[in-house]
């Protein structure tokens, strides 16, 4: 009882009075509400929402799962390689009618998966607008990320360009220790890595009415070419240079369209995708007496078709079906050679195809004011098969039931439990073979013969509106795993052309582990500070804690799962001044680590604490001017790895290496110039 009258008093001076709410669970904010923030797009118009943390998506095949939790206009954008923060910065702020902020479910609309969504509601209107921007970020060696970006659309269509030079912050200069078991320094050198590279993308999109409804259709190219080179010099005990000089391709083409027409309490809606890419890497690694080259040439694609019909009993009622199906193809060709001569590693050249289909029922019920729930059912088949140096023939099916049940029992206060059965899909890149002998791990093998992973999930959240329009939400979420994927051997027989003599040799690879368990504990907060005298003034942010355990599949022992980032945090301070016309803040991305088993080593990567100080300033209303300065602290990244001189479980440490990479401050400029209706 005392906890239900505290959190009746916080709510009662909770809604900041430029959101309205029509009905529970549904907090709409216009564009008077973001007025002192002067955001120039829906993006930043979606970062500003109290108690709310933008999700950007899951790029998984298919359609149906993967979305972010932003809608717009109430549906997902019929895109999959087209990032949703991107979509969002296209569409400007003046065409923004309100964003409603939906917590639970409402009828009638795809939560995505979601418990939270944003849905993007756009204003009706005609006229051409647009957008000009330059921009360059000077880095602290010499080098320059120089960008642009071109942005034109009308009542019904969209178009856009940009490139840029982007520049790898998780490289840099520092030093490089290797130590024995007892302590003494076998190795120690200085190393100096770089890598940047320059992309460009188009977009284009075009609305019609047909058939009595309104057909869409967009298309996006995209191109990458960046390059990775690390120059290792060797000061004891004997001097010397290890060079690796790594090159990399990617060009995307995506073209979908999507259909929708409503008869009555009926809405149709039609979606088609193709997505093709194509991916090259050539890495070559020298060191005294050994010189080796990774070659990677692979072709992917995705087709992609799927019809829902919805129907709508009431405001308090909806139910919808659908049928999705999807082929997805992957050829991959992969080539090692060491001193010259090739080697053989598993999965080095596959043929993938995967031919998937899925049928979905979901309800959305709100029995009364206070109640929502949000439900449904997913049935998924699919057939993979393999050829080339891995021959597969698999047949997949899973069924995967949720239930969200919300209860909002102020208007200031809001419970969520959700439960849900929840299957990963596979990860094409796992199937095949890949390099990284920049950091010393050299080839991991491929796997075609993985399982997806599985979890049982069930999750509570609790949000309390605070005084003066700030949010609090905490989330406890607790995952029962199955088919976890993770690491393990694979041997290998190679036999020496000369001699005939049989050698073996054991590979890294992705592979199934078994059960495991996650636990996730959330907390989000967002306070306004206008309540201290400091008018216009925000702290936002989250932090996430993460407990796992699975058994090692080569110790037999219990550990984390690889990978896992056991503790993040993120938070933006930000102070609005709109009487100058102008804003600043900083962001800070908490520092983190991830760990890695492999079958004989263990490696771990720690990325330190990113801040970056801001300021923008707008001399007219469609002038904006920002100033950045990131990486302010130099953060670095440390890569340390305890190498075994076998199977960490029959194996002794052989030596730990520790690489503590240093990247200095970068100084930011972009200028945005707007124009149009």
């Amino acid at each position: 009882m005392l906890f239900a009258h505290l959190l009746a008093q916080a709510a009662a001076a909770a809604a900041p009075e430029a959101a309205a709410m029509p009905q529970q669970g549904v907090v709409s904010y216009p564009p008077a509400f973001f007025a002192a923030q002067q955001p120039q797009n829906a993006h930043e118009m979606v970062l500003r929402l109290p108690g709310f943390a933008f999700d950007d998506g899951d790029d998984i095949r298919g359609f149906e799962g993967g979305g972010g939790n932003v809608l717009i206009d109430g549906q997902r954008p019929t895109s999959k390689t087209d990032n949703l923060d991107e979509i969002l910065r296209r569409v400007p702020a003046s065409q923004v009618e309100r964003v409603d902020l939906i917590r639970g479910g409402a009828p009638g609309i795809d939560m995505q998966g979601k418990s939270v969504v944003a849905n993007v509601v756009r204003k009706q209107s005609g006229g051409i607008r647009g957008l000009v921007a330059v921009a360059n970020n000077h880095i602290y060696d010499g080098r320059n990320g120089a960008g642009a970006r071109l942005e034109l659309s009308g009542r019904n269509w969209e178009a856009s360009a940009r490139t840029g030079r982007g520049i790898d912050d998780g490289s840099g200069d520092g030093p490089g220790l290797r130590v024995s078991p007892s302590g003494s320094v076998i190795q120690q050198s200085q190393i100096d890595s770089e890598g940047d590279g320059r992309d460009w993308t188009l977009t284009g999109a075009y609305e019609q009415p047909v058939l009595g409804g309104k057909l869409r259709v967009n298309g996006r190219r995209y191109h990458d070419k960046f390059k990775l080179e690390q120059d290792q010099r060797i000061l004891r005990p004997v001097p010397g240079v290890e060079s690796y000089d790594g090159t990399f391709l990617n060009d995307e083409t995506e073209f979908g369209g999507r259909f929708n027409r409503a008869f009555g309490a009926w809405n149709l809606e039609l979606i088609g995708l193709r997505k093709d890419q194509e991916e090259g890497e050539r890495s070559a690694f020298s060191k005294a007496g050994s010189d080796n080259v990774f070659n990677l040439e692979r072709d992917s694609s995705e087709t992609i078709a799927r019809g829902v019909l919805r129907y709508r009993f009431s405001d308090q009622f909806s139910v919808e079906g659908g049928v999705e199906g999807a082929i997805n193809e992957l050829e991959s060709r992969v080539g090692v050679l060491e001193n010259g001569q090739p080697v053989k590693v598993p999965a080095a050249n596959v043929g993938v195809e995967e031919r998937r289909g899925e049928v979905f029922v979901k309800s959305t019920w709100r029995p009364s004011p206070q109640w929502t729930v949000d439900g449904g059912v997913r049935v998924e088949g699919s057939e993979i098969s393999a050829d080339g140096d891995v021959q597969l023939e698999k047949t997949l099916s899973f069924v995967k039931p949720r239930l969200l049940v919300t209860w909002a029992p102020t208007s200031g206060t809001q419970l969520r439990a959700r439960g849900e059965r929840v299957v990963g899909q596979l990860d094409f890149d796992d199937f095949v073979a890949s390099g990284d002998f920049d950091t010393g791990t050299g080839v991991t093998a491929g796997n075609p013969d993985l399982n997806p992973e599985q979890a049982w999930v069930g999750e509570l959240a609790l949000e309390q509106k605070l005084w003066g329009g700030g949010v609090i939400v905490v989330t406890y979420r607790h995952s029962e795993l199955s088919d976890v994927i993770d690491r393990g051997p694979v041997p290998v027989t190679n036999v020496d052309p000369v001699t005939g003599q049989t050698t073996t040799s054991f590979y890294d690879q992705p592979t199934n582990i078994g059960s495991g368990s996650k636990d996730e504990l959330i907390a989000e907060l967002t306070l306004p500070f206008d309540r201290i005298g400091l008018k216009g003034a925000q702290l936002k942010g989250d932090v996430t804690k993460r407990w796992s355990s699975v058994e090692d599949p080569t110790t037999g022992e219990s550990r984390e799962i690889s990978g896992l980032k056991p503790l993040e945090w993120n938070a933006t301070f930000s102070h609005d001044l709109p009487q100058w016309r102008m804003s600043y803040g900083v962001d800070a991305y908490g520092g983190w680590r991830r760990t890695f088993y492999r079958f004989d080593q263990v490696e771990t990567v720690k990325l330190k604490t990113w801040v970056r100080p801001f300021a923008e300033w707008r001399p007219q209303p469609d002038l904006f001017v920002r100033f950045e300065l990131p990486n302010v602290t130099s953060r670095g990244l440390r890569r340390i790895r305890e190498v075994y001189d076998g199977p960490r479980d029959t194996g002794q440490l052989k030596f730990t290496e520790d690489r503590d990479l240093q990247f200095g401050r970068m100084y930011y400029v972009r200028i945005r110039k707007t124009f149009g209706a």
